[in-house]
Parts: structure tokens; sequence; C-alpha cells
């Protein structure tokens, strides 16, 4: 067998796209593919081979800058969400220089953030979150103490979608005068371009850094994450030497850091423009409301109103449906406060799509 064939027969037991309905990653964008070809041998990890590729992330993120309200972005892009979340805590403790340092996180917090406190030695405390699974700025209040670098919002929560209050968290930061990061892996490429975008970014003075990923809004090529700071002093915060490549110094938690990321997702949103990023937002968000309609119809009601293009069903059957769907093919998670299903409404979930989903979830209701 040839090796291509034999690729071919393993990448063809993949779940196609079509049938995802859990995943915050979609098909990347056509221009974002040509760009990944285009861009494919880059190395930033060495930037003084790839000058144009170091330009291209420098223009980059300054039109992310712009999206998140920020004159003097410093920042790149990196692995994903897990890789941002980790420099944005490294460098809040970087700058802040305490010697038992602690963060306060929501409890609806990515994961990524138990690897952090197992990483950077810094200990994680969770506060609680009100009705609505926002997180309770007062429980985070009565959380911190001396020792605290950072407190932590999530804008676009990974199971169901909530912007915690970011404004009063700023506030509070800047009070206590630690950093505030927010984790926008999400909604940083959807609240930008609803009717009425909360402002969750560095609009508020408190704000440190965000983390915001292309590959998964911005329908960048994977991997395309990205971490922004308000400013240089806190990429010079994670600071090492770099003697023997052609710059002194790297500021990035990898080494070999390619450039197929920066210029997919530059493709992308120069290509679409802001509006062009609306009408997808306005598409994923219309479609959206059709599964929450689809799925009243038959009994199941959201846990919140979606925020945005994440919405999850209360059932106690939440891991059957999961696993006699899987069977058929459909992806779709749960979570497990309260017990429920969850469902990503990205790109490729079309109105077709979720219309064939409907029609197989009748079946195992009917079971």
């Amino acid at each position: 067998m040839d090796v291509i064939d034999e690729l071919r027969t393993y990448r063809e037991k993949d779940i196609p796209y079509s049938r995802v309905l859990s995943s915050m990653c979609t098909i990347p964008h056509p221009v974002a593919v040509e760009a990944h070809r285009m861009f494919i041998e880059t190395n930033l990890g060495d930037p003084g081979i790839f000058r144009g590729t170091v330009e291209l992330e420098a223009k980059l993120m300054k039109l992310i800058g712009e999206i998140l309200h920020c004159k003097t972005p410093a920042g790149y892009i990196c692995s994903g969400g897990t890789e941002a979340n980790i420099q944005g805590i490294r460098a809040a403790r970087n700058v802040q220089r305490k010697d038992n340092p602690n963060i306060v996180i929501p409890k609806t917090a990515h994961f990524s953030f138990e690897k952090i406190g197992d990483i950077l030695r810094v200990e994680i405390r969770r506060a609680g979150v009100d009705e609505e699974y926002k997180v309770d700025v007062g429980q985070v209040e009565d959380l911190m103490d001396e020792n605290t670098v950072a407190i932590v919002g999530i804008a676009g929560t990974t199971e169901l979608g909530q912007i915690d209050p970011i404004v009063e968290l700023s506030k509070l930061a800047e009070e206590r005068q630690v950093e505030l990061h927010v984790d926008a892996a999400f909604g940083g490429l959807v609240i930008p371009f609803m009717d009425d975008p909360y402002p969750f970014d560095f609009q508020n003075k408190g704000v440190s850094s965000v983390t915001i990923d292309p590959h998964k809004m911005g329908m960048a090529t994977i991997p395309a994450g990205g971490i922004i700071f308000k400013d240089e002093s806190y990429l010079r915060a994670l600071e090492v030497e770099t003697p023997y490549l052609t710059s002194k110094t790297q500021c990035t938690l990898t080494g070999t850091r390619p450039g197929t990321g920066v210029a997919s997702a530059y493709a992308v949103l120069k290509s679409l423009g802001f509006d062009g990023m609306r009408e997808v937002v306005k598409t994923c968000l219309k479609n959206t409301r059709i599964l929450v309609e689809e799925m009243r119809a038959l009994g199941f009601e959201p846990v919140i109103e979606p925020v945005m293009n994440v919405v999850s069903f209360r059932t106690d059957e939440a891991e059957r449906f999961k696993e006699e769907l899987y069977r058929m093919n459909w992806v779709i998670s749960t979570i497990r406060e309260p017990k429920a299903i969850r469902f990503v409404v990205m790109p490729h979930v079309t109105e077709e799509v979720i219309k064939n989903f409907i029609s197989d979830l009748r079946r195992v209701l009917r079971r």
C-alpha cells in the first residue's frame, strides 16, 4: 500500500465536522487553507530568518488589538487557549512578584487552569457562580489576599457560553492592584461582532491580558491560539535569552512556532473584514435559535438562554443520549453541573445539519 493511501484510510476514520456539534473548532475558511500552504515551512521561533512572517504577526496583533479596543497590543499567536492562559498567568506572576502567589478563578473556568497551577506552582482558588452561572464577584473578593497576583474572568464559558461580569472584575483588579486575565478563547471572536457587545476586553482599565483563539470562530487553521497583553511590559516579563538564534531573547512558551496560524488568521480577518465576521456570527446565532426551538419542541429546556452560539439542555439522561448518538456518528458533549447535553453551533453547523440531528435524536427518544 502506498503511504498516502495508508494515511487516507486513517483519515477516513475521523468523524467529519458535519456530524460534530460539540467542538469549538471548525472547518477552516478556504482563504485560511491557502494561506497555511503558503507559510507551511515558516518558524517564528527563529524570527531573523522569517522576517516577513514576523511583520505579518505584528499586523495581525494590531488587527486583533482593534477588535479588543487596545491601542498598544502586545502578544503573539500560539498553540491555543491553554498556552495563552498559561502565559497570561505566568506574566501576571512575574509582574506581581509575590512569594506565595495565588489566583482566583471562576469554578466554571477551563480545565487549562488545572495545568497552570501544576506548571507554575500558583495556588488556584475557585469562586462560585450566581444563578446565571456568572462568577460571584463578592466571592472573588473574599478569596483574595496579599498574595493574589491575578483574578480571572471568562468571556464565553466552555460549557454554557456565559460571560462573567468583567466590568466589575476590572474595578476590583484596579482597587486591589492585581492583574485581570480574561479567557475569551471562544468569545473573543464572537462578542465583538454581536449587535450589543458586552465590554469584556481592554475597554476596562483593569484588564491586563486576553486569550483569543482565531482557530475557533476566526476559522483559521489549527494551531492558531492567541495571547494579547495591554502593553509590551508583560512580554518583557516573559523573556528568556536565546544566544544561538537570530534573536537575543524569546518571550513565547514554545520555541518552534509555525507561522501558519499567523497567516491563516490574518487572511480570514482581512478578507472577510469586520462586516464579514459579523455575518458569520449572525448566522451562527440564528442557527442557535433554530436548535433551541427544535429542542424545546422535543421537551428540552436550556440551562440558560444562550448568550452566544453555545447552549446546553438539562436532562438526567445526558450520558445515554451522548453514547447513543455517538453510535449514530453524532458528537455532542455533556456537562456535569447541572446534568445537561451541550452544543456549540459553529459555522459548519448549518440549518440542514441541525434538522438531520433532530431527526436522529427523535429516533433515540423513541427507544
